[in-house]
């Protein structure tokens, strides 16, 4: 039984009453979580997390006096703590999204007053999802000031000399698969990769719609190679990303010599852009010559494709707990034995430039 003691503590910030309502009725649904306040804007929510002390935040983007991204700013220089962000499905709220995924936000929840009502069992499940696994995950934030924190600049990471495969053989083909924590975690890769990579690299990253082609818009500012929102349809070409898009699920087929991306709707997948379906085709049409990479994320999506490429002769690696924002994905895939290697954020670059 959950006592009050070890209720997941939430505050919830929204200027809208009804938005507050919703998503304070959503998380008292479930007995392991519990609101201990709710806030109008970004000033009252700074009072309320030094006085308050929440083990977690829902945060709106858009309110009076301060705006989320001033209150994140803040939160995370004075009182880092984790916070889901509250964005609207549109493109400018994506752009608004990803720099408070830059700040030190750990996730967000697409919002559509529209959809709130028919989809509202959807919607609560998710947050609930979300609010337990970033709560039971240690996620490790460190204070960090407001002046440094850029969006426009390479990240300075360097990639450790990579261990070499036992395997001399070359990847043709590298698949990444990532939801919860993921677009940091990209931004830590995508950018130090080499300009002259010969291989094409396949992304499916669990976001909606309006939200990838912006995220795919700034991994390309941010990268070396050219980085795009897959088209279905298109052929795929070495040295080029390819981000599947939010509306369906990206498989690779083979026509002739070329190989060609396919986005479809397949109800059997629940998590939206696939990881599974990506690598089960990628296995498929590069059976032994492809590599899985899976990254930071809730559930178990992936699993069953790095099966497959590890089955297929090609190679897997899994992101280490440490370095996880959750470590669901990599967990599944991790005990089920079929990682190559575990290795932290910083060192699965140099891995995948290792591996063609």
């Amino acid at each position: 039984m959950v006592t009050v003691k070890n209720q997941i503590k939430v505050l919830v910030v929204d200027d809208s009453a009804f938005m507050r309502n919703a998503i304070r009725s959503m998380i008292i649904s479930d007995p392991e979580l519990t609101v201990v306040g709710t806030a109008r804007n970004g000033l009252e929510a700074l009072e309320l997390v030094k006085k308050l002390k929440p083990d977690i935040v829902t945060l709106d983007v858009e309110m009076p006096k301060m705006d989320g991204l001033e209150a994140l700013r803040h939160i995370m220089e004075e009182n880092p703590l984790p916070v889901i962000m509250v964005s609207s499905l549109t493109v400018d709220g994506a752009k608004t999204t990803l720099d408070a995924l830059d700040l030190g936000a750990v996730d967000f929840l697409p919002k559509n007053l529209s959809d709130l009502s028919v989809n509202i069992v959807h919607i609560k499940s998710m947050l609930i999802e979300k609010i337990k696994n970033i709560s039971k995950t240690k996620v490790k934030l460190q204070k960090r000031s407001a002046s440094k924190c850029t969006t426009t600049a390479t990240p300075k990471i360097i990639a450790k000399k990579a261990v070499q495969f036992t395997s001399s053989q070359r990847m043709s083909v590298i698949t990444i698969g990532t939801s919860t924590g993921g677009p940091k975690a990209l931004q830590s890769i995508i950018p130090i990769l080499p300009n002259n990579i010969p291989v094409p690299v396949l992304i499916s990253q669990h976001m909606p719609p309006a939200f990838t082609g912006p995220f795919a818009q700034r991994l390309d500012q941010l990268s070396q190679l050219h980085v795009k929102e897959a088209k279905d349809g298109e052929k795929i070409v070495p040295g080029v990303v390819y981000l599947a898009p939010g509306i369906g699920h990206m498989s690779i087929i083979k026509q002739g010599i070329d190989k060609i991306i396919k986005i479809t709707q397949n109800a059997e997948y629940i998590y939206k852009p696939s990881v599974d379906l990506m690598m089960l085709s990628v296995a498929e049409v590069y059976p032994g010559t492809c590599l899985g990479v899976i990254l930071t994320g809730m559930g178990s999506d992936g699993l069953k494709g790095m099966l497959a490429i590890k089955k297929s002769g090609g190679r897997t690696i899994a992101q280490n707990e440490d370095t996880c924002i959750v470590y669901g994905m990599p967990r599944a895939v991790v005990e089920a034995g079929i990682a190559d290697k575990i290795v932290p954020l910083n060192e699965i670059a140099g891995e995948i430039v290792n591996s063609i």
